[in-house]
């Protein structure tokens, strides 16, 4: 698994190839526009696929170093994609949401109150294990859906596979109640603050809007996780041998219980999960009755982790030093920053095309005409269904939610309006496509982060998740399916 890792390129180096590679491009392809009309909404959008026509200047080629700020140079990529934008898109107002946001949550990951509230539930109900488990899946999916759970159920996996193994289950178990809700949370999400919510900004769609659609999805791929969950566990309780990881699972059987009678769960962090709940009201209170947009919700997100912060800082057991919560906030910002920068030199490919105005001739309006083009005589349905695939064919290269945003979003969302797709739609399937195939993909860090705390070799794990992963595109392609017949926006 480290040799797998250590051969994946890394998203910058994927981008620069990319860079390189429109530059050629920008040589053999000319420049077009379309004729554009603005929608109820304010959006600039093309009048119609015949509308295009190219620019008589036809294809002058990328320069290799441009000041100016109307014509990017490949040299000018870098700086001229990081500040771009303003405080409310892509890709200032963006990378300044991830920071705040970032910080905001490791100030909150730092405090431990989660950690400990899962050790508590854990030990409340070991008289009848069976019944945590979908509960913990439902905690875990909750936590993929709001805050984008992700790599921090590299540590709960550490902390519940040995739990888990004693109580007569196997590793796979622990991965499916940690990881695995994580990621069904993530893919179904109406609040991720790291995939749907800088995907409709990109998208310039109403952050956070089209909640509804997305809640009854959450909640049906959860209780679907969940009845899977409960299904493997029974199996492998009554026959431990069935398990795939059988044999790998002895590393925990052997491991003597390292659980206290007292888990450490205090009124402090009760009190800490109550002011994630609020929070979590107060977003979306703000969004439905006061569309609240990227600097609001940061803010929002800031006050959060701020209380919690405080809260931490009062004398009494778990207390934190003021300095230990700077450096946790720090840290957590510091941890996006590798996000933060795929943003910026995502939004500098889009430069390099020439933007995204379709009334000002770009190497990325003919692009677009050609890739409309060919779904013109497809059903809109049919179109949704390749976006989503085509989302779930990038993310075996960039399996970041936020990177695969600001590289993809920029271009399916006006690939969307020609062909008649809803810009809610193109996020839907972005967010599907990104989410669910992380549950196998060997270039997703963190997946091969959870199978070695797990102790479970990757092919032994993509041969048991492959019908499950079927499962849950089936029923993605059924969503989305029902997004283009309400036309959901």
């Amino acid at each position: 698994m480290t040799n797998q890792a250590r051969k994946t390129p890394d998203t910058l180096i994927i981008l620069f190839w990319v860079a390189l590679s429109l530059v050629a491009l920008s040589f053999l392809v000319p420049a077009g526009s379309f004729l554009v009309e603005v929608d109820t909404d304010g959006r600039t959008l093309p009048v119609e696929l015949s509308s295009f026509s190219v620019a008589e200047s036809g294809a002058p080629g990328t320069p290799l170093f441009e000041a100016n700020p109307d014509r990017v140079g490949f040299l000018n990529t870098a700086f001229e994609g990081l500040v771009s934008g303003s405080r409310h898109s892509a890709a200032i107002g963006i990378m300044g949401f991830l920071l705040v946001v970032g910080g905001a949550f490791g100030i909150i990951m730092k405090t431990g109150c989660i950690d400990r509230g899962v050790r508590a539930l854990i030990q409340r109900t070991e008289q009848d294990p069976i019944l945590v488990l979908p509960l913990l899946f439902f905690l875990f999916s909750l936590g993929g859906a709001i805050f984008g759970m992700s790599e921090e159920t590299i540590a709960f996996v550490l902390l519940l596979a040995p739990i888990i193994v004693r109580l007569g289950y196997d590793a796979i178990t622990a991965v499916l109640v940690t990881f695995v809700a994580s990621r069904v949370g993530f893919a179904a999400s109406w609040m991720n603050p790291f995939n749907v919510a800088i995907a409709q900004g990109i998208a310039d769609v109403p952050i956070l809007s089209g909640a509804p659609l997305r809640i009854v999805m959450w909640v049906v791929f959860t209780l679907v996780g969940m009845a899977i969950t409960l299904w493997w566990a029974r199996r492998v309780h009554a026959r431990p041998e069935l398990s795939p990881c059988f044999a790998s699972d002895d590393h925990f059987r052997q491991q003597q219980s390292a659980q206290t009678s007292e888990s450490g769960f205090t009124g402090r962090d009760a009190l800490a999960l109550l002011i994630i709940v609020a929070g979590v009201t107060w977003v979306i209170w703000g969004v439905i009755a006061h569309q609240y947009f990227i600097p609001e919700i940061a803010t929002q997100f800031f006050t959060m982790g701020l209380a919690i912060g405080l809260l931490y800082l009062l004398p009494g057991r778990h207390r934190m030093a003021a300095n230990d919560l700077a450096r946790s906030f720090r840290e957590g910002a510091a941890g996006l920053i590798p996000a933060v920068l795929v943003v910026g030199m995502a939004k500098g490919l889009v430069l390099l095309l020439g933007g995204t105005d379709p009334s000002q001739p770009s190497v990325m309006n003919t692009i677009l005409f050609f890739l409309a083009s060919g779904l013109a005589h497809v059903p809109e349905m049919i179109s949704a269904w390749l976006m989503f695939f085509v989302q779930s064919l990038i993310n075996f290269l960039v399996p970041s939610g936020s990177g695969q945003a600001a590289l993809t979003m920029p271009l399916m969302a006006p690939l969307g309006d020609l062909v008649g797709v809803q810009r809610q739609v193109t996020v839907l399937c972005f967010q599907l496509g990104d989410s669910l195939t992380n549950l196998i993909i060997p270039t997703s860090a963190t997946l091969m982060g959870v199978l070695g705390a797990a102790r479970i070799d990757w092919a032994v794990w993509a041969r048991w998740v492959l019908p499950f992963l079927g499962i849950y595109v089936a029923m993605a392609l059924a969503f989305i399916g029902v997004a283009v017949l309400i036309g959901y926006s």
